[in-house]
């Protein structure tokens, strides 16, 4: 039952692949209801919004948008959506949790940031890796100074999911990033941990598992990352690899070093045998809806979310720069953008 001074939201959802599970974290909060849902297939629709008692059921998106009595809106729509949703409902005054990349160009980001702006509302982003206890455990012990001076970082984006732009609707899209859809986890996650920010990236692309498919963009891609002290760290994003999902996260400072398994992580503390020690915080520990939380108390508590929009708009430009890189050959220089 909701407690009495628990302040109501109205939630409505766009898009119901992993929006359902937006459907499922909404509804498991107090005093959070899911007024409507919609999706362009009818029968995935129905579907979902019957599982979870859903009456309001559209599929253009614009009725959730142009609701008056829904405050907040998930956008879970195709990437190549999302820029024009989310400024639609920055305008229509909604609060707003995008799933990533909240952009494809450096144009729709500037359109999400204005709309943002002016609006006033809040916007999170569900850089879900923060979530996970073993990442947290990890990030505080750098905040201690157990890990000393951090000089090198590797996240690694590794999945097997290929099919997913060679078959399904990312490979139908105009243009496509594995880096935005993937990578960017770990982009995210290494400076949540270090703390500080990229400063310069340079990156190389392939397009070598899908050779000759109609796919027409990189399939891997690899970028080098300089952050503010120097700290360097490299990311890779491959969905091809022959094995389980992997958030590949190794962290090596003057005084401790980290390697996360799936499985017990390892630290080192020297080389050798005996300086080496299992850490076994729960990973990946996470579900898909776990920021909605923060999220809703954000909007109630007129707050920041823990993923704030600084953090959305900053990790998209760094992904933007790292394209830019791999495209051109050369350095970028990677500004802020708040």
């Amino acid at each position: 039952m909701q407690p009495d001074n628990t302040p109501s939201l109205r939630t409505g959802v766009i898009g119901l692949g992993v929006g359902e599970q937006h459907v499922i974290g909404y509804n498991a909060i107090p005093g959070v209801s899911v007024k409507a849902v919609c999706d362009i297939n009818p029968e995935h629709l129905n579907a979902v919004a019957d599982r979870h008692d859903v009456s309001a059921r559209h599929n253009d998106w614009r009725k959730i948008v142009d609701d008056p009595e829904i405050d907040a809106v998930s956008v879970c729509s195709y990437d190549n959506f999302h820029v024009e949703q989310t400024v639609a409902a920055f305008e229509a005054g909604k609060h707003v949790f995008c799933e990533k990349p909240i952009s494809l160009d450096r144009d729709g980001l500037e359109r999400v940031m204005r709309a943002w702006s002016d609006s006033g509302k809040k916007l999170s982003s569900n850089l879900i890796l923060r979530q996970s206890p073993r990442f947290q455990a990890v990030r505080e012990m750098v905040r201690n100074g157990e890990f000393g001076d951090l000089h090198y970082m590797e996240g690694d984006y590794i999945h097997q999911i290929l099919w997913k732009i060679t078959e399904g609707w990312r490979g139908q899209m105009p243009f496509y990033c594995v880096t935005y859809g993937g990578g960017i986890h770990l982009i995210d996650l290494m400076r949540w941990i270090a703390g500080e920010e990229v400063v310069e990236v340079t990156a190389m692309a392939a397009k070598k598992l899908t050779a000759g498919n109609q796919f027409p963009y990189p399939d891997t891609m690899t970028s080098l990352l300089r952050f503010e002290s120097d700290l360097m760290a490299k990311s890779t994003t491959t969905f091809g690899p022959q094995r389980q999902k992997f958030h590949s996260l190794n962290i090596y400072g003057t005084k401790l070093s980290f390697e996360n398994a799936n499985g017990p992580a390892r630290l080192y503390r020297g080389d050798q045998p005996e300086d080496e020690e299992p850490f076994d915080v729960p990973y990946p520990g996470i579900k898909k809806f776990d920021l909605l939380p923060d999220f809703v108390d954000a909007i109630r508590e007129d707050r920041d979310p823990n993923v704030d929009a600084a953090d959305v708009f900053q990790v998209m430009n760094i992904c933007l720069c790292a394209w830019e890189a791999a495209n051109t050959g050369r350095a970028i220089k990677v500004g802020r953008v708040l």
